[in-house]
């Protein structure tokens, strides 16, 4: 598909059968989410650009580089938690704005509940994550919010993508790439990517 990356490695899928099996307990879903979550988010920041930066290392001078790009993190909540604190651990630093969306069970639509977003420069790069892209409409609402606040360099990142949610955010969203480990085959009548691994957020978080 045009402008999505599926990102291929051995620990990629072997954490993610393991993500989806339904017999997986929290401690080691929570593992494994971490994993997958930091090689994809690895994949989503390889554009970043560099400048050179001088330093001295305990035996010479030496010129090496140091991120030049500005990033914010947008994780849609609850469940972009998850992939947010797999991306601390190499970009500490990192601002993080919070879009809040409850999705209606019945209707499988999405309702802001809260929303809290730094400001945004035009050459900010803003990575917005969500683990599931189901219908797409998180993702979309997510996207639009943060166009909506000057961002011209984004980048959406899930973990499990459905047809159906990529088809809807691309015609909505032709300028954003999205990068994701996996397109599974479809959703269910009641929105749910299958085969999937579930609801995520309940998964991670135990509940």
């Amino acid at each position: 598909m045009k402008n999505v990356t599926i990102v291929s490695h051995p620990l990629i899928d072997h954490s993610l059968t393991i993500l989806r099996d339904k017999d997986t307990k929290t401690e080691e879903f929570r593992r494994h989410a971490d994993v997958v979550s930091k090689l994809i988010l690895i994949e989503a920041t390889k554009q970043l650009k560099l400048m050179d930066k001088k330093v001295g290392t305990p035996l010479a001078p030496f010129t090496g580089k140091e991120l030049k790009d500005d990033i914010i993190v947008v994780p849609v909540l609850r469940a972009g938690l998850a992939m947010l604190i797999a991306l601390r651990d190499f970009l500490p630093a990192v601002s993080v704005g919070f879009i809040g969306l409850e999705r209606d069970e019945k209707t499988a639509i999405a309702r802001e509940y809260y929303k809290k977003i730094p400001q945004i420069f035009s050459t900010h790069i803003v990575l917005v994550i969500d683990p599931m892209l189901a219908t797409g409409g998180s993702m979309d609402d997510t996207v639009s919010a943060v166009k909506a606040k000057g961002a011209k360099r984004i980048v959406a990142v899930s973990i499990v993508s459905a047809p159906e949610g990529i088809k809807r955010f691309t015609e909505h969203h032709p300028d954003v790439p999205i990068v994701t480990a996996a397109i599974d085959t479809h959703l269910n009548d009641k929105a749910y990517i299958v085969p999937g691994l579930g609801d995520f957020g309940d998964r991670y978080f135990g509940t």
